[in-house]
């Protein structure tokens, strides 16, 4: 199926499970890379107001996408009608979602060099998307989230690279400091991990969110910061997220942190995705509009 019969397909999927809601649109395309040497797949959920006003400027969400899932995540959990109900129930205001496929990489740069999706993703893809849409183009109007692996990923780069965000929210974030022996990737004996096969402790610690917590403690003190974790999470990533809790706090950095009861699955990442959609609407995009009278 092409790219535009995907998009079609969604939208079709859209207005048929939320016939009621002013709906947005979807559009799935690539954005090719001369620093991967190949394009890369994304899907962006536009407002219904980017095509009625085409003149305004929107901020811009990137949400990054867990282990074993893709640039259409967002599809899978429902989200896009999430977002067109939000927006019809005025908890959050106008904002670009975009959600690029990041394979296994984990959103960094491999320990070997080889992929450098962190270099691509900072230096290229979004350079590439704020120029493709009506994007601010600004850090006090872009944020990033994700779940799990994605978590991890939106922390690592926030935490890296806090001039380039106004806030970041994670659930279910692949939350270990201390070096992950039977760290399972999902890929053939054999094959390369982005921190080495075998892993190395090393690397492994040099990338991870309380690493860079540390590094950049008082940069990251201007960002806007939300988490979450399941308290029956499957890979006991609650443990994590209670030990970045504490370690934000004894930096003295602002937060906002939640343990819910749950594990680490659909169910909780959809019953908790309204509260960092919202939590990220406040921060890029300004206060959601007042309801309506």
């Amino acid at each position: 199926m092409s790219r535009r019969a995907v998009a079609v397909w969604l939208g079709l999927l859209l207005a048929a499970v939320a016939p009621a809601l002013a709906a947005g649109r979807a559009e799935c395309d690539v954005i090719p890379s001369k620093i991967l040497g190949t394009s890369v797949r994304y899907c962006a959920v536009l407002p219904e107001n980017y095509d009625q006003n085409k003149t305004a400027k929107f901020a811009v969400l990137y949400q990054l996408h867990g282990l074993g899932q893709s640039e259409q995540n967002m599809v899978e959990m429902g989200g896009w009608s999430l977002l067109d109900d939000l927006r019809a129930k005025r908890k959050i205001g106008d904002f670009i979602l975009v959600t690029p496929a990041a394979g296994a990489t984990f959103y960094v740069n491999s320990r070997d060099g080889r992929s450098r999706y962190e270099d691509f993703f900072i230096r290229e893809f979004i350079p590439a998307i704020e120029r493709r849409y009506r994007a601010f183009g600004t850090s006090a109007h872009r944020g990033i989230s994700g779940i799990s692996m994605g978590g991890y990923g939106a922390l690592h780069y926030a935490f890296k690279y806090p001039q380039m965000f106004a806030a970041v929210s994670a659930h279910s974030a692949a939350l270990i400091e201390d070096f992950p022996e039977d760290l399972d990737f999902g890929e053939a004996e054999g094959r390369t991990t982005p921190f080495g096969r075998p892993l190395d402790p090393a690397y492994w610690r040099a990338n991870t969110p309380f690493t860079l917590a540390r590094q950049n403690a008082a940069a990251i003190k201007r960002l806007k910061i939300y988490f979450d974790c399941g308290t029956e999470d499957n890979f006991g990533f609650e443990h994590g997220a209670k030990q970045l809790d504490e370690e934000l706090t004894k930096l003295g950095v602002r937060h906002e942190y939640h343990l819910y009861p749950g594990r680490h699955n659909i169910a909780y990442f959809s019953a908790h995705l309204p509260a960092s959609l919202e939590f990220q609407s406040h921060a890029i995009a300004g206060s959601a509009p007042p309801p309506a009278p």
